[in-house]
């Protein structure tokens, strides 16, 4: 039996320290590879779903340990005594990634039942210690990986049911780390990367560590292995690239590295039975569209497979992988370090991929008069053809674009046919948000085109956040042109990188001219305030509409809950709404108060919240923001563009972590804004002119920017 070392809170010494950024070239490899094989793999793969006779249709197969009524850990125990997953093959899984053009491997080391795939120095429930299998499939398959040249990664549950001091077993997987906890899995960490030569990237899942811990986790990995990109459910904000929610496809701009990890069936990551798997060619069909489309946006495809407890791949799932591999034996250029569609409007053809000199039409429905356009795209084409066959088309450039006319006899049966459109010198197309220059003109967030990331505490908080607004003018004339940026209390102090044409300066919103707004909050008429809830909620998004709520009528559907007034309730003045469930436990309360207005009026506002928020008026967002610091309370300053007559205005008040909820709605408030002007900017008739802001050496990539008051007007 092998020696336990210390499990002391600690004892290791871990040391908090910034790290530095992925190596260029790394992080390009990275986003270049596009594909990549996931695997779940352990002692629940042996059990395939059935606990004592019985499908556990509850949950993920992979987390039978926690669904399956009467599977304790010893019995779990005992389960993994029979593991021995003897027809499992190396170099058979890392030759079916190769032939399925998969780039890396993303095996599970060890999954929340706390199952380690290595032999483990810090637990004797480990393959080598608990199963009669005695070989490290870590150290086997990273093996494999480097002899057939595929990258090697690593997911690693953060929290783990059999560990004892970490917390026990819960419906949502997000429970905090404790220190005992946290020092383990820096430990199996460090035996990780320190064992089984480079790894790709460290995929990192559930659980809720406070922010040091995160940070702590991060420095030892880049300490360790410097270009190891981490994923974003290591929380806190601290991946190197964030991972989509299971089987989720964007359609929007994703401004950091991204990845989309899919399942074979929604229902199960790891191996189940008696899972229905239905027609094998809806399913290549289903997963080459989702590779094509997260390709298309700039994001990697991790797709999963499940093998056997005996180690075997599930013969419907080698055989979807290897026709997609053929397809890509073909089609590879299409796929494999192209740049996202650089168009920014809907095809309803399907989608493109592209380089410097190239676009990739990959056409999964046949155009409207088989004809395809391709508006404003400008650069001389020298051809078109279809990729594999080498069939020619036509194609002719108008003034609204090319113009690709498809042979009727193009066959469209199979998969999806590629066209290859070569420009040797190049190629542009119309920016996106392109907005006249008419003096006057005000950019804000209603506006602008997002760029987007998730910006994440734990799996269950995260939501989409905005990281920089972008526009593009058309200036009418030549000439020069005065802008000023216009903030509230909200963004004073902060620091912006502002791209005026083909300059970016760092730009500190302080020292601007007050401006007092031209409003009278005596005149406004304010309703009682309305609270419903509390209802289960994540971070982002609403429960229903809050266009329009009518007050007396259950919401957000007839049998939801009712609002309930309280006319007790004074502006001003600071009110906690109990939580009902200890530690918040993923709540929302939503508050809603009529206010009208004799006439149109921006109006500012003072909100306070105990963690995440959303406000609207008249059901149009107005702000989003987190608590990444988790302090008891803030303060929010919004800007109300009232409309003359009744408006609602809407707040809803996530929570997560307090007993009782803050909140404050307080007119009372200096109702100022300030005016920053800058140097004056020119600009070319007949050439756009970008327009962008950012936050200026963000904590992290993925920070919510948080203005929402923030305007630019060019004069």
């Amino acid at each position: 039996m092998k020696r336990l070392f210390c499990i002391i809170t600690g004892c290791l010494g871990w040391v908090h320290a910034v790290t530095a950024q992925i190596d260029p070239a790394a992080l390009q490899q990275w986003r270049d590879r596009k594909y990549s094989m996931f695997i779940h793999f352990g002692v629940y793969s042996k059990l395939g779903g059935v606990w004592e006779n019985k499908q556990i249709s509850r949950g993920l197969s992979e987390q039978i340990r926690a669904h399956a009524a009467g599977l304790y850990s010893d019995a779990y125990e005992e389960v993994a005594q029979g593991f021995s997953p003897d027809r499992w093959n190396p170099d058979s899984i890392a030759l079916l990634a190769k032939r399925a053009g998969m780039g890396s491997v993303v095996i599970t080391s060890k999954h929340h039942d706390g199952f380690a795939l290595w032999d483990c120095a810090f637990t004797t429930f480990d393959i080598m210690d608990a199963t009669p299998y005695k070989k490290d499939i870590l150290k086997e398959l990273s093996d494999a990986c480097r002899r057939n040249g595929i990258a090697f990664g690593l997911y690693f549950s953060l929290i783990d049911w059999h560990f004892p001091p970490a917390m026990p077993i819960s419906g949502h997987n997000s429970d905090s780390i404790p220190p005992a906890h946290h020092t383990y899995n820096m430990q199996q960490i460090t035996e990780l990367l320190t064992k089984y030569g480079p790894v790709s990237e460290l995929w990192f899942d559930m659980g809720q560590m406070t922010r040091q811990q995160s940070e702590e986790m991060r420095a030892l990995v880049h300490k360790l292995q410097p270009n190891c990109l981490i994923g974003s459910r290591i929380g806190n904000n601290q991946g190197d690239f964030t991972v989509m929610g299971d089987n989720q496809e964007p359609d929007y701009i994703i401004g950091v590295p991204w990845q989309s990890p899919a399942s074979f069936f929604h229902e199960t990551w790891g191996y189940r039975s008696w899972q229905e798997r239905g027609d094998i060619n809806a399913k290549i069909r289903e997963k080459l569209t989702s590779l094509v489309k997260v390709a298309s946006r700039g994001g990697n495809f991790l797709l999963n497979i499940g093998p056997r407890g005996d180690g075997t791949v599930v013969e419907f799932e080698r055989d979807v992988l290897l026709t997609i591999g053929q397809w890509l034996d073909q089609h590879r250029d299409a796929i494999y370090g192209t740049t996202p569609d650089p168009f920014h409007v809907a095809f309803d053809w399907g989608s493109i991929t592209s380089r410097k000199n190239k676009l990739y039409l990959h056409l999964m429905n046949r155009p409207a008069n088989n004809t395809i356009l391709l508006p404003g795209l400008k650069g001389k084409v020298t051809a078109a053809q279809v990729m594999g066959s080498g069939t020619k088309l036509k194609y002719t450039a108008g003034k609204d674009g090319l113009h690709i006319r498809l042979p009727e006899s193009l066959d469209m049966s199979g998969l999806f046919q590629v066209i290859e459109l070569t420009l040797p010198g190049g190629y542009t197309v119309p920016p996106a948000n392109i907005r006249m220059l008419t003096p006057g003109l005000t950019l804000d967030n209603s506006n602008a085109f997002p760029y987007f990331s998730n910006a994440t505490i734990d799996y269950n908080t995260n939501f989409t956040s905005t990281i920089k607004n972008a526009w593009a003018l058309e200036p009418p004339r030549s000439g020069t042109f005065k802008p000023t940026l216009t903030y509230s209390k909200e963004e004073q102090g902060r620091t912006i990188d502002l791209q005026l044409g083909g300059t970016s300066t760092a730009v500190r919103l302080e020292g601007g001219k007050a401006v007092q707004l031209n409003n009278d909050t005596a005149s406004l008429q304010t309703g009682p305030i309305h609270v419903l809830g509390p209802l289960y909620s994540g971070v982002g998004g609403t429960h229903g509409s809050l266009t329009q709520v009518d007050l007396s009528k259950p919401w957000p559907r007839e049998d939801g809950k009712r609002w309930i007034a309280h006319p007790e309730w004074k502006n001003g003045t600071e009110y906690y709404l109990e939580a009902q469930r200890p530690g918040g436990a993923m709540t929302a309360h939503y508050l809603l108060q009529e206010i009208t207005a004799p006439t149109a009026r921006n109006v500012l506002v003072k909100i306070t919240s105990g963690d995440a928020i959303m406000v609207f008026l008249n059901g149009k967002q107005l702000l989003l923001q987190n608590n990444p610091q988790r302090k008891p309370q803030m303060d929010h300053y919004i800007l109300l563009p009232l409309q003359a007559g009744k408006n609602q205005l809407s707040v809803k008040l996530f929570n997560y972590f307090l007993n009782a909820v803050p909140f404050n709605i307080d007119f009372n408030l200096p109702q100022e804004v300030y005016q920053l002007a800058l140097p004056e900017v020119r600009l070319q008739q007949g050439t756009y002119f970008p327009v962008s802001w950012q936050l200026h050496n963000p904590s992290t990539p993925h920070d919510e920017m948080g203005m929402p008051n923030l305007k630019l007007t060019l004069e």
